[in-house]
């Protein structure tokens, strides 16, 4: 939608200038008068403003903790009987994040021209996931508005939680490694030339460790800029292979192979799969049309794939049983808890157990992967130390000796 720039006076007259995102005029001045904002001129911007402004929803993009403080305001809302319109135009006027601002005001004026709720998050795609979308539509459909946005709050509050928690223990092993690197340039940029320039005046013979340290050190020193250049280069391939489709199946299935941490991550993706799967059906969504959503919600090329083909055996007639089965994604405890389900009919209820028992299992792994890559780090830092004191101190060693005899 294209953006413009107006001026309008407030309750108490003073004069208010800015930029608001709307289809047209009118629709800006909607918007405004929505705000108890008189208009007094709207213009539309021009080229380099739009794309200034679309360049600054780089760094204003939704998060997850938005969606949850949203949810939250709109569970109370809804529950208190406020009008759907006020309430939605009220919550824009808070926001503070610029992008959900401009996005509760488009929809608030989509309210306006009758559309449904659901319908006006599902045009905001990059800032409603789809799950988020189908629960409100459920919950418009049953009448229980409330107990959807309360679902979509503890769904996002809890996978908001698992990623800070997986962010917090990669810290320590992560610092750890970039000081390593930086040591690293350190050691072969000034440390090692230094003793290399001492050796060579004394032109006695090197060791192969220290002659072995001194190219290493001289390919730092005088083809640095072709190092960068390789690095920048390889990181722009990688990227632009994992926007291929095959090249994102494959970086999020290696994912879970990473050593430590690979089986940390396989499990939140399958907790985030239970726990979304359980709320889709607890809502009352088709499971077929669950799986689908569900596929998007765990984001990982490789897992969607594995839940997709899930869908596709349960169209054929097979159980969600058999289906979880044949994808091999979960344990032997897990597809005990979907047979269990499925024979009482409480599929959703043994989903979040599923869910409880994935986070739990995540929680312990967290716990104990500093423990684990801990005597990793100080083995390879001791190798790292010990190659460098062999090759630096073993020809000083020598030279002393051939000094004393």
């Amino acid at each position: 939608m294209p953006f413009f720039l107006y001026q309008a006076r407030d309750t108490k007259g003073n004069l208010i200038k800015g930029q608001i995102e709307a289809t047209n005029e009118g629709a800006a001045a909607d918007i405004l008068m929505s705000r108890q904002e008189i208009p007094i001129k709207i213009t539309l911007t021009d080229e380099e403003q739009l794309n200034a402004s679309s360049f600054g929803e780089l760094f204003n993009r939704v998060k997850v903790q938005h969606l949850v403080v949203f949810s939250r305001q709109m569970y109370s809302l809804t529950k208190a009987g406020i009008p759907m319109i006020r309430a939605i135009v009220g919550l824009a006027d808070s926001a503070t994040n610029r992008t959900l601002k401009r996005t509760l005001y488009d929809i608030a004026q989509q309210l306006e021209r009758g559309r449904s709720l659901s319908a006006s998050f599902a045009s905001h795609d990059k800032v409603f996931p789809r799950l988020a979308v189908s629960i409100v539509h459920v919950g418009e459909n049953t009448g229980r508005l409330e107990d959807a946005f309360l679902q979509l709050a503890e769904y996002f509050e809890r996978d908001e939680e698992t990623r800070k928690r997986i962010k917090s223990a990669m810290r320590y092993p992560t610092t750890v490694l970039i000081v390593i690197v930086i040591a690293m340039f350190v050691l072969n940029m000034l440390v090692i030339p230094t003793f290399a320039n001492m050796f060579s005046k004394l032109g006695s013979d090197l060791p192969i460790t220290t002659q072995i340290l001194i190219g290493t050190s001289n390919f730092f020193v005088n083809y640095w800029q072709l190092l960068v250049i390789g690095i920048v280069t390889a990181v722009m391939a990688f990227n632009s292979y994992k926007r291929t489709e095959v090249g994102r199946t494959n970086w999020d299935r290696s994912k879970l192979s990473i050593p430590f941490v690979g089986s940390i991550i396989e499990r939140s993706l399958l907790g985030r799969y239970a726990r979304s799967f359980s709320m889709i059906l607890e809502a009352g969504v088709p499971m077929t049309t669950g799986l689908s959503l569900v596929a998007e919600a765990v984001d990982n090329k490789h897992m969607e794939n594995r839940i997709i083909e899930m869908r596709r055996n349960i169209e054929k007639g097979e159980s969600l049983l058999r289906s979880s089965v044949a994808s091999e994604l979960f344990s032997p405890l897990v597809l005990q808890m979907v047979a269990v389900g499925e024979e009482t009919g409480r599929v959703d209820e043994l989903l979040k157990e599923a869910a409880d028992y994935y986070e739990r299992e995540v929680d312990f792994d967290l716990k104990s992967l500093t423990a684990k890559i801990e005597p990793v780090l100080i083995g390879f830092v001791a190798v790292m130390v010990g190659v460098l004191a062999l090759g630096i101190f073993t020809p000083m060693w020598d030279m002393m000796n051939a000094y004393q005899s």
